[in-house]
Protein backbone atom coordinates (compact mmCIF):
# COMPACT_ATOMS: atom_id res chain seq x y z
CA UNK A 1 0.00 0.00 0.00
CA UNK A 2 1.71 3.48 -1.08
CA UNK A 3 1.71 6.24 1.99
CA UNK A 4 -0.81 8.35 0.15
CA UNK A 5 -2.89 5.39 0.05
CA UNK A 6 -2.19 5.00 3.80
CA UNK A 7 -2.59 8.12 5.13
CA UNK A 8 -6.34 8.50 3.44
CA UNK A 9 -7.14 5.40 5.30
CA UNK A 10 -5.52 6.59 8.60
CA UNK A 11 -7.81 10.03 8.21
CA UNK A 12 -11.20 7.74 6.78
CA UNK A 13 -10.42 5.71 10.17
CA UNK A 14 -10.49 8.81 12.41
CA UNK A 15 -13.28 10.68 10.54
CA UNK A 16 -15.90 7.23 11.39
CA UNK A 17 -14.45 7.19 14.74
CA UNK A 18 -15.53 10.49 15.36
CA UNK A 19 -18.83 10.30 13.49
CA UNK A 20 -19.66 7.18 15.69
CA UNK A 21 -20.18 9.32 18.90
CA UNK A 22 -22.93 11.27 16.68
CA UNK A 23 -24.45 8.71 15.01
CA UNK A 24 -24.02 5.17 14.73
CA UNK A 25 -27.10 4.92 11.58
CA UNK A 26 -24.90 7.91 9.78
CA UNK A 27 -21.34 6.02 10.15
CA UNK A 28 -22.83 3.04 8.50
CA UNK A 29 -24.55 5.07 5.65
CA UNK A 30 -21.09 6.53 5.47
CA UNK A 31 -19.82 3.68 5.41
CA UNK A 32 -21.96 1.67 2.69
CA UNK A 33 -21.55 5.01 0.21
CA UNK A 34 -17.41 4.44 0.77
CA UNK A 35 -17.75 0.82 0.34
CA UNK A 36 -19.84 1.31 -3.32
CA UNK A 37 -17.02 4.43 -4.30
CA UNK A 38 -13.87 2.71 -6.38
CA UNK A 39 -11.07 5.31 -4.88
CA UNK A 40 -8.59 3.69 -6.73
CA UNK A 41 -9.43 3.61 -10.89
CA UNK A 42 -7.51 1.60 -12.85
CA UNK A 43 -6.10 4.52 -15.28
CA UNK A 44 -7.50 4.13 -18.99
CA UNK A 45 -5.13 3.76 -20.56
CA UNK A 46 -5.56 3.89 -24.93
CA UNK A 47 -5.30 0.24 -25.99
CA UNK A 48 -4.94 -0.30 -30.08
CA UNK A 49 -7.52 -2.72 -30.38
CA UNK A 50 -10.35 0.00 -28.45
CA UNK A 51 -9.42 2.39 -31.80
CA UNK A 52 -11.30 -0.81 -34.05
CA UNK A 53 -14.41 -0.67 -31.68
CA UNK A 54 -17.66 0.46 -32.25
CA UNK A 55 -18.68 2.97 -29.06
CA UNK A 56 -22.05 1.57 -27.58
CA UNK A 57 -23.70 4.00 -25.20
CA UNK A 58 -26.82 3.86 -23.22
CA UNK A 59 -28.61 5.23 -19.86
CA UNK A 60 -29.13 3.43 -16.65
CA UNK A 61 -30.66 5.40 -14.01
CA UNK A 62 -30.01 8.14 -15.63
CA UNK A 63 -26.11 7.42 -16.12
CA UNK A 64 -24.61 7.13 -19.39
CA UNK A 65 -22.92 3.81 -19.63
CA UNK A 66 -19.99 3.28 -22.22
CA UNK A 67 -19.39 0.04 -23.57
CA UNK A 68 -17.42 -1.38 -26.68
CA UNK A 69 -18.32 -3.69 -29.51
CA UNK A 70 -16.17 -5.81 -32.16
CA UNK A 71 -17.08 -7.99 -34.72
CA UNK A 72 -20.85 -6.94 -34.97
CA UNK A 73 -22.02 -9.08 -37.47
CA UNK A 74 -20.91 -12.32 -35.81
CA UNK A 75 -24.30 -13.92 -34.22
CA UNK A 76 -21.72 -15.39 -31.71
CA UNK A 77 -20.96 -13.08 -28.29
CA UNK A 78 -18.75 -13.06 -25.74
CA UNK A 79 -19.39 -10.09 -23.08
CA UNK A 80 -16.54 -9.11 -20.75
CA UNK A 81 -17.21 -7.73 -17.17
CA UNK A 82 -14.16 -5.93 -15.44
CA UNK A 83 -13.90 -6.24 -11.72
CA UNK A 84 -13.60 -3.44 -8.86
CA UNK A 85 -11.64 0.01 -9.85
CA UNK A 86 -10.89 -1.81 -13.42
CA UNK A 87 -12.58 -1.05 -16.57
CA UNK A 88 -13.06 -2.74 -19.90
CA UNK A 89 -9.37 -1.81 -21.52
CA UNK A 90 -7.96 -3.83 -19.37
CA UNK A 91 -8.83 -6.96 -21.40
CA UNK A 92 -7.47 -6.17 -24.37
CA UNK A 93 -5.57 -9.51 -24.52
CA UNK A 94 -8.76 -11.50 -24.36
CA UNK A 95 -10.70 -9.36 -26.45
CA UNK A 96 -8.29 -10.04 -29.17
CA UNK A 97 -8.02 -14.12 -28.61
CA UNK A 98 -11.84 -13.62 -28.54
CA UNK A 99 -11.62 -12.02 -32.05
CA UNK A 100 -9.30 -14.13 -33.54
CA UNK A 101 -11.91 -17.03 -32.80
CA UNK A 102 -14.26 -15.09 -35.13
CA UNK A 103 -16.55 -14.14 -32.24
CA UNK A 104 -18.70 -11.07 -31.64
CA UNK A 105 -17.28 -9.20 -28.79
CA UNK A 106 -18.81 -6.67 -26.02
CA UNK A 107 -17.42 -4.92 -23.23
CA UNK A 108 -18.51 -2.10 -21.20
CA UNK A 109 -17.37 0.16 -18.41
CA UNK A 110 -19.50 -0.60 -15.40
CA UNK A 111 -21.22 2.62 -13.61
CA UNK A 112 -18.02 4.95 -11.53
CA UNK A 113 -15.49 3.16 -14.30
CA UNK A 114 -13.87 4.11 -16.82
CA UNK A 115 -15.92 6.28 -19.42
CA UNK A 116 -19.34 5.95 -18.23
CA UNK A 117 -20.75 7.85 -15.45
CA UNK A 118 -21.30 7.77 -11.56
CA UNK A 119 -19.75 8.17 -8.51
CA UNK A 120 -20.47 5.19 -6.68
CA UNK A 121 -21.69 1.26 -7.93
CA UNK A 122 -23.31 -1.54 -6.13
CA UNK A 123 -23.41 -5.22 -7.00
CA UNK A 124 -27.29 -4.82 -7.75
CA UNK A 125 -26.49 -1.55 -10.50
CA UNK A 126 -23.58 -3.86 -12.00
CA UNK A 127 -26.46 -6.38 -12.00
CA UNK A 128 -28.68 -3.83 -14.13
CA UNK A 129 -25.99 -2.63 -16.23
CA UNK A 130 -25.68 -6.57 -17.50
CA UNK A 131 -29.18 -7.31 -17.90
CA UNK A 132 -30.05 -4.02 -19.66
CA UNK A 133 -26.73 -4.84 -21.81
CA UNK A 134 -28.09 -7.98 -22.71
CA UNK A 135 -31.58 -6.85 -23.81
CA UNK A 136 -29.76 -4.27 -26.18
CA UNK A 137 -27.21 -5.96 -27.84
CA UNK A 138 -27.77 -9.67 -26.60
CA UNK A 139 -28.38 -12.85 -26.73
CA UNK A 140 -25.00 -13.47 -25.38
CA UNK A 141 -23.47 -17.10 -25.58
CA UNK A 142 -20.27 -16.65 -23.15
CA UNK A 143 -19.33 -14.35 -20.64
CA UNK A 144 -15.83 -13.45 -19.03
CA UNK A 145 -15.88 -11.80 -15.52
CA UNK A 146 -13.73 -10.98 -12.87
CA UNK A 147 -13.75 -10.10 -9.22
CA UNK A 148 -16.68 -8.04 -8.65
CA UNK A 149 -17.95 -8.59 -12.28
CA UNK A 150 -18.27 -11.85 -11.19
CA UNK A 151 -20.59 -11.80 -8.12
CA UNK A 152 -22.66 -9.00 -10.74
CA UNK A 153 -23.29 -11.67 -13.58
CA UNK A 154 -24.19 -14.17 -11.36
CA UNK A 155 -27.37 -12.15 -9.93
CA UNK A 156 -27.99 -10.66 -13.72
CA UNK A 157 -27.95 -14.72 -14.78
CA UNK A 158 -30.79 -15.15 -12.66
CA UNK A 159 -32.98 -12.76 -14.70
CA UNK A 160 -31.54 -13.88 -17.82
CA UNK A 161 -32.61 -16.65 -19.55
CA UNK A 162 -29.72 -19.48 -20.68
CA UNK A 163 -29.48 -23.09 -20.41
CA UNK A 164 -26.19 -25.35 -20.38
CA UNK A 165 -24.84 -24.19 -23.81
CA UNK A 166 -24.23 -20.87 -22.26
CA UNK A 167 -20.76 -20.80 -20.98
CA UNK A 168 -18.89 -18.47 -18.10
CA UNK A 169 -15.75 -17.93 -17.01
CA UNK A 170 -15.38 -16.65 -13.10
CA UNK A 171 -11.73 -15.53 -12.87
CA UNK A 172 -11.52 -14.72 -8.96
CA UNK A 173 -15.04 -14.05 -8.56
CA UNK A 174 -16.45 -11.91 -5.41
CA UNK A 175 -17.90 -14.94 -3.94
CA UNK A 176 -19.88 -13.42 -0.82
CA UNK A 177 -20.38 -9.90 -0.18
CA UNK A 178 -20.31 -10.61 3.51
CA UNK A 179 -16.68 -11.53 3.24
CA UNK A 180 -16.18 -7.91 1.47
CA UNK A 181 -17.87 -6.01 3.93
CA UNK A 182 -16.07 -7.83 6.33
CA UNK A 183 -12.35 -6.67 5.25
CA UNK A 184 -13.09 -3.37 4.65
CA UNK A 185 -15.08 -2.80 8.43
CA UNK A 186 -11.20 -4.82 9.60
CA UNK A 187 -9.58 -2.28 7.22
CA UNK A 188 -11.57 0.98 8.84
CA UNK A 189 -11.41 -0.66 12.32
CA UNK A 190 -15.21 -0.51 13.05
CA UNK A 191 -15.58 -2.69 15.46
CA UNK A 192 -18.87 -1.73 16.93
CA UNK A 193 -21.99 -4.28 16.15
CA UNK A 194 -24.27 -1.63 16.06
CA UNK A 195 -23.15 0.16 13.23
CA UNK A 196 -22.54 -3.11 11.13
CA UNK A 197 -26.39 -4.03 11.89
CA UNK A 198 -27.06 -0.55 10.73
CA UNK A 199 -24.55 -1.04 7.67
CA UNK A 200 -26.78 -4.31 6.72
CA UNK A 201 -29.86 -2.64 7.45
CA UNK A 202 -29.01 0.18 4.71
CA UNK A 203 -28.36 -3.01 1.82
CA UNK A 204 -31.74 -4.25 2.90
CA UNK A 205 -33.43 -1.02 2.29
CA UNK A 206 -31.83 -0.43 -0.54
CA UNK A 207 -32.15 -3.72 -2.37
CA UNK A 208 -34.74 -5.71 -0.52
CA UNK A 209 -32.18 -8.23 0.47
CA UNK A 210 -29.72 -9.18 3.59
CA UNK A 211 -25.85 -8.93 2.80
CA UNK A 212 -25.80 -12.81 2.37
CA UNK A 213 -28.01 -12.63 -0.14
CA UNK A 214 -25.48 -11.04 -2.99
CA UNK A 215 -23.85 -14.35 -3.01
CA UNK A 216 -22.71 -16.81 -5.87
CA UNK A 217 -23.08 -19.43 -3.74
CA UNK A 218 -26.35 -18.68 -3.33
CA UNK A 219 -27.02 -17.54 -6.80
CA UNK A 220 -25.78 -21.01 -8.43
CA UNK A 221 -28.71 -22.92 -7.73
CA UNK A 222 -30.21 -20.70 -10.12
CA UNK A 223 -27.26 -21.48 -12.36
CA UNK A 224 -27.76 -23.57 -15.59
CA UNK A 225 -24.73 -22.31 -17.59
CA UNK A 226 -21.17 -24.09 -18.23
CA UNK A 227 -18.54 -22.81 -15.78
CA UNK A 228 -14.82 -22.59 -15.66
CA UNK A 229 -14.25 -20.90 -12.20
CA UNK A 230 -10.66 -20.07 -12.03
CA UNK A 231 -9.03 -19.05 -8.40
CA UNK A 232 -6.08 -18.55 -6.53
CA UNK A 233 -4.88 -20.04 -3.41
CA UNK A 234 -3.15 -16.69 -2.43
CA UNK A 235 -6.09 -14.44 -3.45
CA UNK A 236 -6.29 -11.45 -0.68
CA UNK A 237 -9.22 -9.75 -2.18
CA UNK A 238 -11.50 -12.45 -2.87
CA UNK A 239 -10.67 -15.26 -0.89
CA UNK A 240 -10.04 -19.24 -2.17
CA UNK A 241 -11.83 -20.42 1.23
CA UNK A 242 -15.57 -19.22 -0.05
CA UNK A 243 -14.91 -20.44 -3.43
CA UNK A 244 -14.60 -23.94 -1.78
CA UNK A 245 -17.41 -23.45 -0.09
CA UNK A 246 -19.24 -23.49 -3.80
CA UNK A 247 -17.41 -26.37 -4.74
CA UNK A 248 -18.15 -28.39 -2.07
CA UNK A 249 -21.54 -28.65 -3.77
CA UNK A 250 -20.48 -30.40 -6.04
CA UNK A 251 -21.81 -28.57 -9.08
CA UNK A 252 -21.28 -30.80 -12.19
CA UNK A 253 -21.50 -27.70 -14.40
CA UNK A 254 -18.71 -25.99 -12.75
CA UNK A 255 -15.15 -26.63 -13.67
CA UNK A 256 -12.64 -25.62 -11.21
CA UNK A 257 -8.88 -24.67 -11.43
CA UNK A 258 -6.87 -23.34 -8.47
CA UNK A 259 -3.76 -21.95 -9.13
CA UNK A 260 -1.14 -20.86 -6.81
CA UNK A 261 1.05 -17.16 -6.58
CA UNK A 262 -1.30 -16.06 -9.09
CA UNK A 263 -3.35 -14.05 -6.04
CA UNK A 264 -6.42 -11.66 -7.62
CA UNK A 265 -5.05 -9.45 -10.47
CA UNK A 266 -1.91 -11.26 -11.84
CA UNK A 267 -4.48 -14.25 -12.27
CA UNK A 268 -6.39 -12.69 -15.65
CA UNK A 269 -3.08 -11.74 -16.89
CA UNK A 270 -1.57 -14.71 -17.03
CA UNK A 271 -0.73 -16.20 -20.38
CA UNK A 272 -1.46 -19.76 -19.07
CA UNK A 273 -4.64 -18.70 -17.71
CA UNK A 274 -5.64 -17.16 -20.47
CA UNK A 275 -5.10 -19.75 -23.19
CA UNK A 276 -7.14 -22.41 -20.69
CA UNK A 277 -9.77 -19.35 -20.59
CA UNK A 278 -9.82 -18.94 -25.00
CA UNK A 279 -9.46 -22.59 -25.05
CA UNK A 280 -12.90 -23.02 -22.69
CA UNK A 281 -14.84 -20.77 -24.78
Amino acid sequence: MKLKQKLAISYIRIKFKVLSFVSKRKTAEKAFELFCTPFIKSPNRIRTIFTSAEILNFKLNGLNIQGYRWNKNNPHKVLILHGFGSAAHNFNSYIIAMLEKGYQVLAFDAPAHGNSEGSTVNAMQYCEMIVKAISLYGPVNDFIAHSFGGIALSLAMEKTAHDENTKIVFIAPATETTTAIDSAFKLLRIKDETIRAEFDRVIFEKSGHPPRWFSIRRAMKNIKATILWIHDEEDAVTPLKDALQVKKEGYTNIEFVITKGLGHRKIYRDTSIQNRIVGFL
